[in-house]
This record gives C-alpha cells, sequence and structure tokens, in this order.
C-alpha cells in the first residue's frame, strides 16, 4: 500500500472539477484514495472564500481532520487560501498552505516538501481505476478567472483574470471521462459563458464536444444573462444538452443590480429566461438570490422577492451578503444588519422551496430518465436532465445507469418515481 491520501472539496463545480483532476493526479501517481480524513496520511481541503460561512466551514473542516486524524499531514489549497494563506496557517493542524496559482503544481510541491516521506511506487497494472466513489457525472474545467468586479465579489482576487483552456484539450477531457465511463459532463469555470479561444465561443466548443465526443449528457455550471444568446440556446436541439440553464440574478432590483455593478437589468434577464423557455421544453432555470446587500431597502428586498415569484425559478440558492475585505462593497456605508439578513434570507427559502416544489409537480405522471447515482436506506436516487432529484426503489444495482422512470409524487427535495419495465 502506498500512501494514502483523502480529499474534500467546498463551493463552486470549478473548485471541485480541480479536485477531480487532483485526484486523478494522485491515483496515476500511485497514491492511495481514501474517503475519509481518518485513514488519511495526507488530508487536502480545497477551501472556498466567497463568504464568511465558507471560511467558517473551511477552518472547521481543517481543524476535524486534524483531531480525528492527529497524524495526517492537514493541506489548505484553494480561494481561502490564496487570500489569507498566513490566516490558514494559524489553523491548529495545518502543515502547508497553497494558494490557487499553486494548486496545478500541487503533487509536485509536497513531494519536495517531504511530507509524503519513502512513497511505494505503484507496480504496472496495479494503479486504482480513477473513478471518485460512485460518482457519475465528471465536472470539466474549460474557463478560470473574472474581469467583471462585481462590487461585493472576492473571485476576481483569488482567482485573477479570464483564462480559457485550449479547446482541443476540452474535447480530449471530456472524450477520456467517456472512455473512464462517465455519462454526463458538466462544463465549468467562473464565467465559462465568456469562453473563447482562437475565435472558438462556448457555442463553438459545445458544437466540438457534441460533434466529436461519445457523450450522452453535457450540462452548463452557469451563465450570466448576457452571455446567452439565440445561437448558443438553437444547440439545445441536440437532446444530449440538458434542459437546464442556471443563470446568476443576484437580486430582482435594478437598483441593487446597479450597486454590485451586475451587467443586466431586471427586464434583460426576463426576456433571456422567455427566449429559453420558448426554445427548449422541460427546462429547468435556476439561479442564485443574494440579500441583504448593503444599502438594500425593505422596497429593494420586495422588489427582488416578487421578481423571485414571478420567474418561477426551478431552484433557488438563497445566500446573504458576505463583507469580503478587499472588494468595494466592503467600504459602503449602509451595511444591512444581521437580523435583517436572517429575515429576508427566511422568507426567500420558503419561497425557494414554495417554488422548486411546483416545478417538480409539474412533471408528475410523466416519463423521465433519469442518470442513478447511489443508494442509501435501500432508495436509489439520481438526476433527470432537468436537474430533478429523483427516488426509487430497486434491489438491482443502478450505479451509473439512465433509466426511464414514471414520476409519481413529491418526496423529499426532489420526487418519488418507479422504474418502468
Amino acid at each position: 500500500m502506498g500512501i494514502k491520501v483523502a480529499l474534500d472539496s467546498l463551493g463552486c463545480k470549478l473548485n471541485q472539477a480541480e479536485t477531480d483532476d487532483l485526484f486523478r493526479q494522485l491515483a496515476e501517481a500511485g497514491y492511495q484514495m481514501v474517503s475519509s480524513p481518518d485513514e488519511a496520511d495526507i488530508y487536502i481541503l480545497n477551501t472556498c472564500t466567497v463568504t464568511h460561512i465558507a471560511d467558517r466551514k473551511s477552518r472547521h473542516l481543517l481543524r476535524s481532520a486534524h483531531r480525528r486524524n492527529p497524524g495526517a499531514v492537514v493541506v489548505a489549497t484553494g480561494c481561502y487560501a490564496e487570500r489569507a494563506p498566513a490566516e490558514l496557517a494559524g489553523v491548529e493542524g495545518v502543515s502547508f498552505v497553497l494558494g490557487n496559482s499553486d494548486k496545478p503544481n500541487l503533487l509536485r510541491l509536497l513531494e519536495e516538501s517531504g511530507c509524503f516521506g519513502n512513497r511505494i511506487a505503484v507496480k504496472d497494472g496495479l494503479a486504482i481505476e480513477i473513478r471518485d466513489g460512485h460518482r457519475t457525472r465528471a465536472m470539466v474545467k474549460v474557463q478560470d478567472g473574472c474581469s467583471n468586479f462585481c462590487t461585493y465579489c472576492i473571485v476576481p482576487l483569488v482567482r485573477g483574470g479570464e483564462r480559457n483552456l485550449d479547446v482541443d484539450r476540452v474535447v480530449g477531457d471530456i472524450k477520456q471521462r467517456v472512455a473512464q465511463g462517465y455519462r454526463e459532463m458538466v462544463l465549468t469555470g467562473v464565467r465559462i459563458g465568456s469562453y473563447y479561444d482562437n475565435g472558438v465561443t462556448l457555442a463553438g466548443l459545445l458544437e466540438r464536444i457534441l460533434v466529436e465526443t461519445g457523450v450522452q449528457r453535457l450540462r452548463l455550471s452557469s451563465l450570466q444573462p448576457g452571455e446567452v444568446s439565440p445561437e448558443l440556446i438553437s444547440l439545445w436541439r441536440d437532446g444530449r444538452l440538458c434542459p437546464h440553464f442556471h443563470l446568476c440574478l443576484q437580486s430582482g432590483s435594478d437598483s441593487v443590480l446597479g450597486r454590485m455593478r451586475r451587467r443586466y437589468s431586471i427586464a434583460e434577464f426576463e426576456r433571456v429566461v422567455s427566449c429559453i423557455r420558448n426554445a427548449v421544453p422541460c427546462v429547468a432555470i435556476t439561479t442564485d438570490v443574494m440579500v441583504g446587500f448593503p444599502g438594500e431597502t425593505d422596497q429593494e428586498f420586495e422588489e427582488s422577492y416578487r421578481f423571485c415569484r414571478r420567474m418561477e425559478f426551478a431552484r433557488i440558492h438563497v445566500f446573504s451578503y458576505s463583507c469580503r475585505s478587499g472588494t468595494e462593497a466592503s467600504g459602503f456605508p449602509e451595511q444591512v444588519g444581521d437580523r435583517v439578513k436572517k429575515e429576508r434570507a427566511g422568507r426567500m427559502l420558503v419561497l425557494a422551496r414554495q417554488s422548486a416544489e411546483n416545478f417538480r409537480r409539474q412533471f408528475l405522471g410523466r416519463m423521465l430518465t433519469v442518470l442513478f447515482e447511489q443508494c442509501s436506506g435501500g432508495a436509489w436516487s439520481g438526476l433527470t436532465a432537468n436537474y430533478i432529484k429523483v427516488y426509487v426503489k430497486s434491489g438491482a444495482d443502478l450505479t451509473n445507469v439512465l433509466m426511464p422512470v414514471r414520476i409519481l409524487r413529491v418526496y423529499r427535495d426532489g420526487v418519488w418515481g418507479e422504474i418502468v419495465a
């Protein structure tokens, strides 16, 4: 047995994609990948810093890993490590802090540091299969960084400006994942809608993937409203593109959007949603909504609340504004109090649950194809192409199986269905 390594990731799908890449690097190099820090010689956490809650979760996981397994080498990387390395270095048990710029070379840097000790090389033919547990969706990084500098956002400071991966590399990565057995690919980045490589836009990248690979499902992580064009939407004629668009809203008030320095209006957002729904059957539109941005008045919150209700989103990720040092909004004078933010978040979360349930109810009695991922308590679960979680009872092994399911009723965070032979 070689050195045992456990990986964890917080935050966005881009972080997850980079963690998956690191998993493959370590596995190919002969390290034994384990799921729990309790049994690891090395524990690596890919941190997030988009809010103070993300910071707190990162510190908690690092401390917990050390306390549960004091002998393990604890490594912090990612956006928090990029923003505040000295702060993370002071966390109990943390041995190494490596920022985003060092993440691609993390394996080499750790080996050079000597923390792996005398690793036992894996002989030919003994490399472990590069599959992360029972995951059936692969996160594929196509882009990194952002140059927009919204007033609240720390991402441009910890990720840098926009960079795009070579289109041939992306297509090659997807071919490799298909060969490994993954059925669904999720293209991810900070701003994948801005993708551009030697004249190839996001639409061109999707066309090449659909033509040149055997991908069965292709999903996009998130888009800005201004990045959605008629040319892009037209590609959804190909049924392999998942009918799911995650459009970042942030606020349903034009005045708040202006202070955020978002580059669209509520009317423009609504026009984009209408175009998508007219062109893509059964489409799920999901979004992010922030409450308590500096200066947000009761009227502006009500505007945002009413807009979200009118849009009938399939899913809303609700979060409270978090002051990030170094961003322009951190210096805005009219910070909203925690009590008000909590009340507004509570109302928006109730709406989010109602909206999600209403979307799922549209599909009761219908047949939807599900990609099953895992079994818990005798119930298998997986996702439809339009991002509905489906549960079924089955004695068969459904891992990584695409199968039609009749939707019967709303259940927990998704729906309950039955497999139709």
